[in-house]
């Protein structure tokens, strides 16, 4: 077994990240007291799902396996629904617990989930993609996706724990990895540019992938950890997620979101330089870092119109003013509140393909 690093997340309700592999004895510990605990997970990961229920089962806890469907098509209330149903068969009480197994779309469901039963009962996410690693199981963020956006409707609701087991990560499609690691620069850019130096020099090889993973939580984990209900702080973890989420809902979600992120960044550095905010250097580092991992820069110049107005709807926007995460400088997020139409579209003609 690897050793485990423990990245502690503070604030009102404060748990740890474990990050290693062969965890499920810790998911054991995390469980304690519970009679029952549903496992939520996508048909891909039935295997990985079925261990985690065998070791639950061991230990005298009953599982409740619930197959979701797999990505974005699972986070929807509909999907909650069916999970709600399920849980109110099997009598899940205010002790029992929920395991979310699987990507960001399937811990942000699994959350949801849990918050909403009985007004929040306990969750563990055990995060198997490198996006639900680094992003989604971290923060207590929950939810799922409307007709009107991602992420509209949910909850914040910090779990007991996350497990991030690096042995999933083995098997994971490149493509999927590499979409991953949008969030990973994103958080180099607002706040640890070591991880930018990282991947300049050593790429995302099995050398450096350990390291980007832990210092992309720790820098999550002390945001999050400081403002867990995006009072403020928060915010900057959204750079370039503007954008993105205006991406993912045009493409009716089948866009993988770390491809939409990498298109966000390079959207929302182009808006800051233009604002004056950032110098060309930093900007132009933004596309060369993502189009050395593999990762897109440019989207299609005709959803001009459709993105624009998807983004008036972003939780970031205040009435009828929008608000972008850009960057004063490396590592110094800041907020770029009302931007002209005109400032906007030139940004975008700096990603159009």
């Amino acid at each position: 077994m690897d050793d485990v690093t423990t990245i502690a997340v503070g604030g009102e309700r404060p748990y740890d990240v474990l990050v290693g592999r062969d965890l499920l004895g810790h998911l054991l510990r995390l469980l304690d007291g519970a009679a029952r605990a549903a496992v939520l997970y996508a048909p891909p990961l039935k295997p990985h799902a079925d261990a985690i229920a065998a070791t639950l089962a061991e230990a005298g806890i009953v599982p409740l396996a619930i197959d979701v469907p797999d990505a974005e098509a699972g986070k929807n209330i509909d999907v909650a629904a069916h999970c709600w149903d399920q849980l109110g068969a099997a009598g899940f009480t205010r002790t029992d617990v929920v395991v979310g197994v699987g990507g960001g779309a399937v811990t942000d469901l699994a959350g949801f989930v849990a918050a909403c039963w009985l007004r929040g009962v306990r969750w563990v996410p055990v995060a198997t993609s490198l996006l639900g690693m680094v992003d989604a199981a971290v923060g207590g963020k929950t939810g799922v996706n409307t007709a009107a956006g991602k992420n509209l409707v949910g909850a914040f609701h910090p779990p007991a724990g996350v497990l991030c087991d690096l042995a999933m990560l083995d098997t994971l499609p490149p493509v999927d990895l590499v979409a991953g690691l949008a969030e990973v620069v994103k958080c180099g850019f607002i706040a640890d540019p070591a991880i930018l130096d990282l991947i300049e020099a050593k790429g995302a090889d099995e050398g450096s992938l350990r390291e980007l993973v832990e210092r992309a939580i720790q820098v999550k984990a002390d945001v999050v950890g400081a403002d867990l209900r995006e009072g403020g702080l928060r915010e900057v973890l959204n750079y370039g997620h503007t954008l993105a989420h205006a991406i993912e809902k045009v493409e009716g979600y089948t866009w993988r979101h770390g491809h939409a992120v990498s298109v966000g960044l390079v959207y929302a550095a182009a808006l800051g330089r233009l604002a004056g905010r950032l110098d060309e250097a930093t900007a132009k580092r933004h596309r060369s870092v993502l189009a050395a991992l593999g990762l897109p820069t440019a989207y299609p110049a005709r959803a001009w119109p459709d993105l624009l107005a998807t983004m008036r709807v972003d939780k970031k926007a205040r009435g009828s003013r929008l608000r972008f995460v850009v960057l004063d400088g490396l590592a110094k997020p800041s907020i770029l509140d009302g931007p002209s139409d005109e400032l906007l579209r030139a940004a975008y003609r700096e990603v159009e393909a």
